[in-house]
């Protein structure tokens, strides 16, 4: 298999993205990289930098990558980066040129993270030509097969990584050959052009040609259909990138790596990391603080998701930073303490926090800071001359720590099973997207993040589920169910049926097929499901945050949506200030359901307050769930590993600034303590109290 020519733990970097580092220290770089440790590098391979001329291939820089790692021991992944447009191809092929909604097309640009031509930079991976021309598919797979044919039997190739942060832009691609292929998408789709009509409501269609890709942002079912078809089209070119590697090279690994982005992003962007991750052996994300948040639960989420979307194959940390970020203000924090500036002890933090996750290996973004461009001198662990620093120093030790025989058993773990999973529903984040872009109430992010916290700072286990995976998970929490397809409704309906436990927020299913409201909520039978029919629903998410409610005499802060109810089957356990029915349970076959009539999870994200914190611990023990491992101390972060022998490990991450100490509950009875595979200092675990040092992990095996 080709993951078997994985390291115990990968552990390296990016090395080589053209032109930078300096020719002149590669050797001096590779032998410092093999010392500290590291047995991994990644590299750009841009077809930009490489097919100079039509048919023309420099390969010298690359060449020697790979011969310095194969002197080294280290072992070489292959970034294709075939969405680096040469300028002859983006000459050649002017009428192939990606269009914005608007009509201008994508020009080709220096690169961000790398000083060479031919980046579309439009925030996703496409590059400024579409692929659905068969000439510039041809010239993309031409290249593809000659740089496999380069380097197979390589005796440092690793693999090859097929989407370097797995996206594309929401406004791309309008030109004629992605338009053409649209139209053979809803072809085989509908069959003939007037059940497409009555699909689209649009009437007076005469001829195929008489379709376009919807300008407008809004949801109805010609733009569910586009999303849907971008998906396809964009997931397709993705594997035949993996395709004409493999018609070459069968024994290598495959990987690939997104953002953590499935939430928010995965319609208008494309972020879907399930699918994404059902297409190679390894995948990855990169997690980037200082852009997208340097809390506790921030730094889970990402590992989490991916973990998530890999479904039970390894996955790895495929870029996370080792040093600052220079020039770009910060949304999410406003002082040094918000990712920008990383110290070695951040550097350990969040390691062990991907560890913690599950991650199988870490790179980091750049081995040695970029000398040009906009990012120059950022994310960099050695120096801007390729010098050691305290935080190369700290990677290094990580390095040698991870990799060491003691450790195998550590990282055969893998992670138990959440006690509750998140429900991930890809049509009610595109129906949010669609009817929201335009002035953009955060209702589906701050559902679904917040109730990830609420959970995550209850010190619970929460998973993410792929609703196609719902049969993985008993319990299961719905945070922004808004709309569900007739056949996911039932698929819904009928794990509940069979004993699942489903808490769900307002508005399940008020969106079917096609964005249509249903008469009857909630909708697509699911009012039997839940015991309750609804009686009066305010969609006003600029003023939920006025919403109060009860659950079980305990009171709670509402947002978003307000969806009132009449029991039918089920009790009452909550109402909300004015009397209305809030809160409605029910039994359905084998299996329960407990409907919340707003979100509880919008309320706690903005604001963390003790009532909607205690709600999702509340939730769970409703649904007769005890969290597997709970900690006395809310500022220790926790997870639970298990080895295929059936030993257990304990994970506790300490981001504070100092010792902090706690006492550990186990859903499975008593507990001792053994080894440690990792401890500070000043840390212990003995009878059933731990101490964790500050920045620091305490890794130790349970009995």
């Amino acid at each position: 298999m080709p993951i078997d020519k994985l390291p115990q733990v990968p552990f390296g970097a990016v090395y080589f993205r053209k032109s930078n580092p300096p020719p002149e220290d590669w050797e001096r770089d590779y032998g410092t990289a093999a010392e500290d440790g590291l047995n991994v590098f990644r590299h750009w391979f841009m077809w930009s930098a490489i097919e100079r001329r039509p048919g023309e291939y420099d390969w010298d820089d690359c060449d020697r990558q790979m011969d310095l790692a194969a002197k080294n021991g280290i072992k070489t992944v292959i970034a294709e980066m075939s969405h680096t447009v040469p300028d002859w191809a983006y000459r050649r092929f002017a009428h192939a040129r990606q269009l914005h909604a608007d009509g201008r097309p994508l020009t080709s640009n220096m690169g961000v993270s790398a000083a060479t031509g031919g980046f579309a930079n439009n925030g996703g991976g496409a590059g400024a030509l579409t692929m659905n021309a068969p000439e510039v598919k041809q010239a993309v797979g031409a290249f593809l097969t000659a740089l496999a044919k380069r380097y197979v039997g390589h005796p440092a190739l690793l693999g090859y990584d097929v989407w370097n942060e797995v996206n594309y832009a929401a406004d791309v691609d309008f030109s004629e050959p992605m338009k053409a292929d649209f139209r053979l998408w809803l072809k085989a789709k509908y069959g003939d052009l007037d059940t497409l009509a009555r699909a689209w409501y649009r009437y007076s269609y005469a001829e195929w040609d008489d379709i376009e890709p919807p300008r407008e942002v809004a949801a109805y079912p010609e733009n569910f259909d586009w999303l849907e078809f971008k998906r396809h089209n964009y997931y397709d070119q993705m594997q035949f990138k993996i395709d004409a590697i493999r018609a070459v090279d069968k024994d290598c690994m495959i990987a690939a790596h997104g953002v953590g982005g499935a939430i928010p992003n995965m319609a208008a962007h494309g972020s879907d990391d399930w699918l994404a991750a059902s297409k190679v052996e390894l995948y990855g994300l990169t997690w980037v603080p200082s852009r997208r948040g340097f809390k506790p639960w921030q730094n889970f989420f990402g590992p989490d998701i991916t973990r998530a979307a890999s479904r039970g194959k390894k996955w790895w940390h495929a870029e996370r930073p080792g040093g600052p970020l220079w020039l770009q203000p910060q949304v999410l924090g406003r002082d040094k303490e918000d990712g920008r500036v990383m110290d070695p002890e951040d550097i350990r933090t969040l390691t062990m926090t991907s560890f913690a996750a599950g991650a199988t290996g870490v790179l980091n973004l750049r081995f040695r800071p970029l000398l040009d461009g906009p990012l120059f001198g950022a994310f960099g662990s050695y120096g801007m001359d390729g010098s050691r620093t305290p935080r190369s120093d700290m990677a290094s030790g990580l390095a040698r720590w991870a990799n060491a025989s003691a450790q195998k058993p550590l990282f055969e773990a893998r992670p138990i099973k959440g006690d509750v999973a998140i429900l991930v529903i890809p049509e009610a984040q595109a129906w949010d997207y669609l009817l929201n872009a335009n002035h953009r109430p955060e209702t589906y992010r701050e559902a679904m993040w917040g109730a990830y916290r609420g959970f995550f700072d209850n010190g619970i286990q929460a998973d993410w589920v792929h609703i196609d995976h719902i049969a993985d998970y008993e319990t299961i929490y719905a945070p922004y169910p808004i709309m569900l397809t007739a056949v996911h409704a039932k698929a819904l309906a009928d794990w509940v049926k069979a004993g699942g436990t489903l808490i769900s927020e307002a508005t399940p299913g008020y969106f079917g097929d096609r964005g249509k409201v249903g008469t009857v909520q909630p909708n697509n039978g699911l009012d039997h499901v839940f015991g309750a029919k609804e009686a009066e629903v305010e969609f006003m998410p600029d003023i939920g945050d006025r919403i109060r409610l009860s659950f079980d005499g305990r009171p709670l802060k509402g947002g978003g949506f307000l969806q009132s109810y009449a029991p039918t089957t089920g009790s009452i356990r909550g109402s909300f200030s004015d009397g209305r029915i809030a809160v409605v349970e029910n039994s359905f076959g084998k299996g329960r359901t407990l409907l919340v009539g707003t979100h509880p999870g919008i309320a706690y994200f903005k604001e963390s307050n003790p009532e909607n914190l205690a709600y999702f611990s509340d939730v769970l023990r409703w649904a007769g769930r005890r969290q597997a491992l709970s900690l006395s101390n809310p500022a220790l972060h926790g997870r639970l590993h298990v080895g295929p022998d059936g030993q257990r490990v304990l994970w506790l991450i300490n981001p504070t600034r100092s010792a902090q100490r706690a006492t550990v509950d186990l859903a499975s009875g008593e507990l001792s303590f053994g080894t440690p595979y990792w401890a500070g200092e000043d840390a212990f675990a003995s009878g059933n109290e731990v101490q964790v040092s500050a920045r620091d992990a305490l890794i130790v095996p349970i009995g």
